[in-house]
């Protein structure tokens, strides 16, 4: 933004000017932004207008303010994507930390399904990965992520993936996921549930269909989960 905005909400303005210089990769994640006073200088604007856009911006986690440092752009380290993203717990509230194990990855065309979910184009490239994740050293969620690979050029050529992959996509790809939309359902086992997740067959399940959303508003993730929650629950707290 060269200029000043020209209609109110004014902080919007500033707000929507700094969530594009992020998604733009004008600034990296954990780098540093200017300050109020620079900003407030740059759009011809108030302080008070610029530390209502930050404010915003903070409590949607896209930057970090940090006492007598600044303002950061927030990263996806590994640790944090889990705790953010990742929902599955112990009976009783013990927060559940997931390892990967049985990676497989490929490269194909585009289901029907995928296109409509992720918004592609008739025979575009996909990256499928498929993984059991274990709890406690026992499998407990087989994932299946569809990746579009027209925005991820060559993943499939980086196992093994590390296990959070959304720090991966931020630092190495430039998408931010900053949202993620879930449907949850109970279904039952099937064969290949059965096989991965050492199950019965129609044993109870359940199924997280997640679509990953970054910064600018693209879906750049389809991901299946399918859970054992014979000793896990799905958590949230809501306020």
């Amino acid at each position: 933004m060269d200029e000043a905005p020209h209609y109110r909400p004014l902080y919007r303005q500033v707000y929507g000017f700094l969530v594009k210089q992020i998604a733009d990769g004008s600034w990296r994640p954990g780098e540093s932004l200017p300050s109020e006073q620079a900003l407030a200088a740059r759009l011809n604007v108030s302080q008070g207008t610029v530390r209502k856009a930050l404010d915003s911006l903070a409590v949607e986690k896209l930057v970090e303010r940090r006492q007598g440092k600044g303002t950061y752009v927030a990263e996806h380290t590994q640790e944090r994507a889990l705790f953010r993203f990742f929902r599955l717990t112990t009976i009783g509230g013990v927060r559940a930390i997931p390892t990967s194990a049985g990676e497989t990855v490929r490269r194909r065309e585009a289901r029907r399904d995928e296109i409509q979910r992720l918004n592609l184009a008739s025979g575009a490239l996909v990256v499928e990965i498929n993984r059991t994740r274990l709890i406690d050293g026992k499998p407990a969620i087989h994932e299946r992520i569809i990746l579009p690979l027209a925005l991820f050029p060559g993943i499939d050529k980086r196992t093994p993936l590390p296990n959070a992959l959304y720090s991966l996509y931020q630092h190495e790809y430039g998408h931010n996921i900053v949202a993620a939309h879930e449907e949850l359902r109970a279904e039952l086992a099937r064969k290949e549930d059965a096989r991965r997740l050492k199950l019965k067959p129609g044993a109870p399940l359940l199924h997280i269909d997640r679509i990953g959303v970054a910064l600018d508003g693209m879906r750049v993730e389809w991901r299946t989960s399918r859970c054992d929650t014979s000793h896990l629950v799905y958590a949230v707290t809501l306020s």
